[in-house]
């Protein structure tokens, strides 16, 4: 099986929906799954609204389509998108997409390319349809990505701790421990025990927008710490350094 890091996207961006100025943190932030090979962004580049975009797409190697609007209020980008998407689908010569909108209409195209066997990893803004959330393997708020400095989470930092200053999107509340309880119950071993990494992608396929980042925190592990409704177990391994981590509702 191939490694993540050598999974090929391409990456489709919809210039309506997303502000030309995160460009930056998206493509560092698809860098960590695999390596674009396609970068495309669609918008009608003779309206001034799209005109900042013009500035940072050489910078960034992403390809222009033009897509003109044929009716006023209606987004023009969806169509040449989607067809876009299903030709290179057919080329064969990608693992997944990244489709960057926070455009609802196109949940469809999300679905029918996980049916297809891509991995389909979607960005855009917290406004985002649910729908479309949910048809993505991995969905990301790009309001976590900004590196404006925000106030952290009030939750008590234990001491030997850091916690690195994130865009906070939601407070840890008895929704998200009833989520991590019943996820760690899931996997759980006959003694309550539930691998984190194991737990992680759990966490994903129940819902795509889970990011510990939404809650203002860079990994799982320290979210969960700030919760104290879990036990945790670090154990040690034969290699130097390397822990296995586990986790127990506390009972």
């Amino acid at each position: 099986m191939e490694n993540a890091k050598d999974l090929r996207f391409a990456v489709l961006i919809d210039a309506d929906n997303i502000p030309y100025r995160l460009i930056s943190e998206i493509l560092e932030e698809i860098a960590k799954y695999g390596v674009p090979t396609f970068k495309r962004i669609y918008g009608d580049w003779t309206k001034p609204h799209v005109a900042n975009w013009k500035t940072v797409l050489l910078d960034h190697a992403i390809t222009p389509i033009q897509q003109y609007s044929y009716t006023t209020g209606k987004n023009s980008s969806d169509s040449a998108m989607i067809i876009d998407a299903m030709d290179i689908l057919y080329t064969g010569r990608v693992d997944g997409f990244c489709i960057v909108s926070s455009d609802s209409d196109f949940t469809r195209l999300a679905t029918r390319l996980r049916e297809a066997g891509m991995k389909v990893f979607g960005m855009g803004e917290q406004k985002t349809p649910g729908a479309f959330r949910a048809a993505c393997d991995k969905f990301i708020y790009i309001e976590i990505l900004t590196k404006e400095e925000v106030e952290p989470s009030r939750t008590p930092v234990r001491k030997g701790e850091s916690q690195k200053k994130e865009k906070v999107i939601r407070k840890p509340d008895n929704s998200l421990v009833s989520l991590l309880t019943s996820s760690v119950n899931d996997i759980a071993d006959e003694n309550g025990w539930a691998f984190l990494g194991e737990l992680g992608n759990l966490l994903l396929k129940k819902r795509p927008d889970f990011d510990a980042r939404n809650y203002g925190y860079e990994k799982l592990l320290p979210l969960i710490k700030s919760l104290r409704n879990f036990e945790i177990d670090e154990r040690e391994t034969s290699r130097k350094n390397i822990k296995l981590v586990y986790i127990r509702a506390k009972r």
